[in-house]
């Protein structure tokens, strides 16, 4: 979460927010940050009247990504390594079980033990109480994501991934908050924390396409996401 004298940003995981946080930070002078990929829930309440602008990415998207820079770690996180039974699964199996982990209870509990009390300054910055949001919401793991970090916001201004120089480039000349150093960054800046990995399409069979149109049915339809 970063905050100017003209906004509020919030980082929705893997979804553009680094690109977004290094703009804002290198280019804005009044931008400081108030916390790692915090929701709305926690904005100090003398920015409430400020507009609050976030990211999106296709659902299936963000799977691929977030499987790829787990499994290419030394240490991935708990829920990574929940999900994957210790890295004994590949992706379809480790997709399905992160897809549906609002229902398993195992897991969940699992989960529970192993996050932190409070937040941290790294990574998904859950804490033990967000696995009972997770586990009341029933949705796919992207969209939990997505409601979590969202909730309260009056009308968020979410620009989506796949357009993000333009899209960012449109709000912040709205808000007021384009300079020299904003345009230049957009044009010249490279992408940032980006994963490698081919295709979504190449990942999803069609089970497990099938099952994250469903369980992230709500957020695919709102943005026209297809795989």
């Amino acid at each position: 979460m970063i905050v100017t004298e003209r906004l509020v940003f919030l980082h929705l995981h893997k979804s553009g927010g680094t690109f977004v946080n290094a703009l804002l930070l290198r280019c804005v002078p009044s931008a400081r940050p108030i916390g790692y990929h915090f929701p709305y829930r926690e904005l100090p309440v003398e920015y409430s009247a400020l507009p609050v602008v976030g990211t999106v990415r296709n659902p299936w998207a963000y799977y691929v990504s977030w499987y790829h820079f787990q499994a290419g770690l030394p240490e991935p996180n708990i829920l990574f390594r929940l999900c994957s039974n210790e890295r004994q699964l590949g992706f379809g199996e480790t997709i399905r079980n992160l897809v549906r982990l609002s229902e398993d209870e195992a897991r969940l509990e699992l989960l529970e033990k192993g996050l932190p009390e409070t937040y941290a300054k790294r990574g998904l910055n859950l804490t033990k109480n967000s696995v009972a949001e997770l586990r009341e919401r029933g949705v796919g793991f992207y969209s939990f994501l997505y409601e979590r970090l969202y909730d309260g916001a009056d009308q968020p201004r979410i620009l989506r991934m796949e357009r993000l120089r333009e899209e960012l480039r449109e709000i912040l000349s709205a808000l007021g908050e384009i300079n020299e150093c904003a345009e230049q960054f957009i044009e010249q800046a490279p992408r940032l924390n980006a994963t490698p990995h081919d295709e979504p399409s190449r990942y999803f069979d069609e089970s497990l396409a099938s099952l994250v149109a469903e369980r992230d049915r709500e957020l695919i339809a709102r943005y026209g996401y297809s795989l």
